[in-house]
Parts: structure tokens; C-alpha cells; sequence
């Protein structure tokens, strides 16, 4: 229950602090100019409680196979000690990427799974409550990394926690609605090795492209990543003219 806790906490706050507190302040990094309604936001924020509890479950039926000793990698990641720590907490979140890009992928091409994803993208323009708007298929989908991978990598179980938080934070500002990264002088990001707010509205907006979660290399390496998408991010981050009047292509 304590990433149901979490989520809640950080997606309210993040909505309450850039579309309440700062929406002035930030009102020329708007992604689009139209906002998303109470009742689109009510009925993700109940469809993300819904996945974070499926994640929640997961995370008992680690805990019971902890128990069993079916992980023994994790003391094993526990003995390696601190640096281990955090060099294990990077790979996890680097094998998450990796995963979430190919899962995702298959999501859009695959035609049983686009249904199931179908749910996600229900929300066309997104907001900090879309992040884990899903399917319960897609849901489990998700949680499956989780499970996986301390039974392949010495992971020490702090990590876990660890890696839930920047999940979250990461996806919730992915939907926020806002572009918070800097540009550099040529407009683009200033971590262009990173993925932005106006990375994945793209993906929201044109489905057939920006798969990628945290960093933009598996769309750049395997050629998915929206041509439009420096130019969009330039206009976002300048306040010049937003990245609202993009015509909405259908799941690909």
C-alpha cells in the first residue's frame, strides 16, 4: 500500500503545484492550450489507484516468494553494499527502459495488446492522473518487471522502492501537461539523451511513434521517434507557439 501512498501524494501535489500554483508562472510552457476536464482526471485518477493496487498485490507475492527463497540474488545484491546499491538501482532502471520500449512497441502493433493499450490512450490529452490509467492486463504487464528482475540481477531489496519512486515521478511528469525541461541555444533539450513532457504528449498525440520511457535511445536507434518532435519541444519550451494543433493520428 505504500506506493498507492506515494503515487497519490506526488501526482496531487505535481497536479496542484503546476496547473494551480504555477499555472501563471508556467502558462507559456503549456503543451496545449485546451486542458483536461475534472471528469477526465477523476476517472484516471481511479483507473491509476486501480493499477497501483495491482502493483501493490505484486509486491505481496514478492514478499511471499522472498520468504520461500526464491530470491536469492537479493542477498547476494545486499552483500555487495552500497555502491552495488546504486549501480543496481541505474541498471534497473536502464533494464526498465528497455523493457518498457519493446512491451510498449508490441502495445501499438500487436493486435490483441493494442486493445488492451487502447485503455491508456483514452486520454488524449493527458494529465498527471493519466500516468497509470491503464488496462488491468496492462497493469500486470507493467508489474511483471518488477518481478522479474531480481531473479536475474543481484538486486538488494532497498533498490525496489527506490526504482518505484523515480517510476512514478518519472511517468506523472510525462503526462503533467507542461514542459519543465530546459532547452539549450538551439532549442533542444538540454539532456536530449533524456525523455520529455513534450516527448510523450507526442506519443499521445500521434500513438505511432515515442515509445520510450526515461531516455530517447531505443527510438532514436530503431527509428521511431517523431520527426516533429525537436520542433515541437522548441515551441513548448520558448512559449512561441504551443504544441497544441496536432491532429490527433489514430493508434498505430
Amino acid at each position: 500500500m505504500r506506493d498507492t501512498g506515494r503515487y497519490v501524494v506526488f501526482t496531487v501535489a505535481a497536479w496542484a503545484l503546476l496547473s494551480v500554483v504555477l499555472k501563471g508562472v508556467l502558462k507559456a510552457r503549456k503543451i496545449r492550450t485546451d486542458t483536461p476536464s475534472p471528469g477526465q482526471m477523476a476517472i484516471e485518477f481511479a483507473y491509476s489507484i486501480r493499477s497501483i493496487a495491482v502493483f501493490a498485490t505484486v509486491a505481496l507475492g514478492m514478499d511471499l516468494l522472498a520468504e520461500a527463497g526464491a530470491y536469492p540474488l537479493a542477498d547476494v545484491g545486499a552483500r555487495l553494499g552500497p555502491v552495488w546499491l546504486w549501480v543496481s538501482f541505474a541498471l534497473m532502471v536502464v533494464g526498465h527502459d528497455a523493457y518498457y520500449y519493446w512491451t510498449h512497441r508490441a502495445m501499438h502493433r500487436v493486435g490483441l495488446l493494442r486493445k488492451m493499450h487502447a485503455f491508456h490512450h483514452r486520454s488524449f490529452n493527458p494529465s498527471p492522473f493519466t500516468a497509470y490509467s491503464f488496462d488491468l492486463r496492462e497493469a500486470a504487464t507493467m508489474a511483471a518487471f518488477v518481478v522479474i528482475w531480481p531473479f536475474i540481477v543481484p538486486t538488494a531489496w532497498p533498490v525496489i522502492p527506490l526504482f518505484m519512486i523515480h517510476q512514478i515521478v518519472r511517468n506523472t511528469l510525462a503526462h503533467c501537461g507542461y514542459e519543465l525541461m530546459p532547452a539549450g541555444a538551439d532549442g533542444r533539450p538540454m539532456f536530449d539523451w533524456l525523455t520529455t513532457t513534450t516527448h510523450h504528449d507526442l506519443h499521445h498525440a500521434r500513438p505511432g511513434s515515442n515509445f520510450g520511457f526515461y531516455f530517447t535511445w531505443w527510438d532514436r536507434w530503431m527509428g521511431t521517434e517523431n520527426p516533429d518532435y525537436h520542433a515541437a519541444f522548441a515551441r513548448a519550451a520558448r512559449g512561441k507557439v504551443r504544441a497544441t494543433a496536432l491532429a490527433q493520428e489514430p493508434a498505430a
